[in-house]
C-alpha cells in the first residue's frame, strides 16, 4: 500500500536530518530513530489533494505523517525542530547538520500546513454544494420513506409532524464537545514537548557544567602553583638585586623576568577562563527558571484539561437525559396517536350510524 501512494504522489521539497521520536512508555526522552541522517521529503498527492511527511531508513518508513492545517513545527534549538502527530499518538524531532536547513523546512512546513488548510476548505465546499443540490433535487419517493408519521384528525391538510430541533441540537453539542477535547489535548501535547526539549537541554547543561567544576577545581590547584612559583622567582630576583654583582649574570636577570611575564600571563588567562565558567553557571540558572515556568504551564494545562473533562461529563449527562426525555416524549406521543385513531375510529362508526338512522 505504501508503494502504491508512492506512485502516485510527488516529491516537492527534500532535506536530510537525524529523526527522532518521542519514547511512548515515559513521553520523556527522545529515542533515535535512524542511526544516520537520512532523507526527509514532502510529497503531495493531486489525486486526493494530500500532503505527507515521508522519510525512510533501509527498507522501513521511519515517518510516514499527513500534514493537517492543526499541526505546529516548534524550533526548539538552533538546529532541532519537532511537531506533533495525534493521528499517530507520537511526537517527530528532526536534527539538522546547519541552521539554514532548519529554517527552510520551518518554511516549507508552513507552506504545506497553508497548502492543506486550503485544501480542506476547498472540499468543504465541494461537500456543502453538493449537499444544496441534493435537497434541492426532487424527493418524493424518499420523503415518502423516510417523513415522520402523519396522523389525519380532521381532514388531509391537517398533519402531525415529530420534531427534528432536539437532534440537530444534540449533533451540535456533540460537535463543540470533540472541539474542545482535540484542543485541550494538542495544546497538552505541544507543552510536554517543550517540557521535554528543556528537559534535555538542562541534562546536557548539568553533564557540561560538572565537567566545567572539575576543570576549575584542576586550574585552581596549577593557579595556586603558579602563584607559589611567581613568589619564589620574584625572590630570587629579589635576592639577585640585593647580592649585585655576586650571584648570576644579568642574563639569568633577564631570563627570570621573562618567565615571570610569562606566568602573570598565564593566570590572566587563566582567570579569564573562570570569568566565563562562571558567566555559564548564570546560564544556567536561567534555563532552570525557564524549566520551573514550563512545568508550571503544563500543570496549569493539566488542571485546564481536568475541568474540560469535568465538563465533557456534565455535557454527556445533560445529553442523556435530553435523549431520556425525549424517548419519554416520543412514547407519550405514540400513545396519544393511539388514542387519537380509537377516537376517530368511534366517530366514524358513529356518522354511519347516524347516517342509517338519518336514511331509516
Amino acid at each position: 500500500m505504501f508503494t502504491h501512494h508512492r506512485d502516485r504522489e510527488q516529491p516537492i521539497f527534500s532535506t536530510r536530518a537525524h529523526v527522532f521520536q518521542i519514547d511512548p512508555t515515559t513521553k520523556r526522552n527522545w529515542i533515535p530513530a535512524s542511526k544516520h541522517a537520512v532523507t526527509v521529503s514532502f510529497f503531495y498527492d493531486a489525486n486526493r489533494n494530500v500532503y505527507r511527511i515521508i522519510s525512510v531508513g533501509g527498507t522501513k518508513a521511519i515517518i510516514n505523517c499527513s500534514v493537517t492545517p492543526s499541526m505546529t513545527f516548534t524550533k526548539t534549538s538552533q538546529k532541532f525542530g519537532q511537531w506533533a502527530d495525534t493521528r499517530a499518538n507520537t511526537v517527530y524531532g528532526l536534527g539538522f547538520a546547519t541552521e539554514q536547513q532548519l529554517h527552510q523546512f520551518s518554511e516549507k512546513f508552513r507552506e504545506v500546513k497553508d497548502a492543506a488548510r486550503l485544501a480542506r476548505e476547498k472540499s468543504q465546499d465541494k461537500e456543502l454544494a453538493n449537499t444544496a443540490l441534493t435537497i434541492a433535487a426532487p424527493q418524493d419517493l424518499s420523503d415518502a420513506l423516510q417523513s415522520p408519521p402523519v396522523v389525519n384528525v380532521n381532514g388531509p391538510e391537517d398533519k402531525l409532524y415529530r420534531s427534528q430541533s432536539a437532534d440537530i441540537t444534540l449533533a451540535a453539542e456533540k460537535e463543540r464537545i470533540k472541539k474542545m477535547l482535540s484542543e485541550g489535548s494538542i495544546c497538552e501535547m505541544n507543552v510536554e514537548a517543550e517540557l521535554f526539549s528543556l528537559q534535555d537541554s538542562n541534562s546536557k547543561l548539568v553533564a557540561a557544567l560538572h565537567e566545567a567544576n572539575a576543570n576549575v577545581e584542576q586550574w585552581k590547584k596549577q593557579l595556586a602553583a603558579y602563584q607559589e612559583e611567581t613568589e619564589r622567582l620574584r625572590d630570587q630576583v629579589a635576592e639577585l638585586e640585593a647580592h649585585g654583582g655576586h650571584g648570576p649574570s644579568d642574563l639569568l636577570k633577564d631570563e627570570l623576568t621573562q618567565s615571570l611575564e610569562e606566568l602573570e600571563a598565564l593566570l590572566k588567562a587563566k582567570d579569564e577562563e573562570i570569568h566565563i565558567l562562571q558567566s555559564k553557571k548564570t546560564e544556567y540558572h536561567d534555563i532552570e527558571h525557564e524549566r520551573d515556568q514550563t512545568i508550571h504551564r503544563l500543570r496549569e494545562m493539566e488542571m485546564r484539561n481536568a475541568e474540560l473533562e469535568r465538563r465533557v461529563q456534565n455535557s454527556e449527562q445533560s445529553l442523556n437525559n435530553s435523549l431520556d426525555e425525549r424517548d419519554r416524549m416520543d412514547t407519550e406521543l405514540q400513545r396519544a396517536i393511539e388514542i387519537l385513531d380509537i377516537k376517530i375510529f368511534d366517530l366514524n362508526d358513529l356518522r354511519q350510524n347516524l347516517y342509517k338512522l338519518i336514511n331509516k
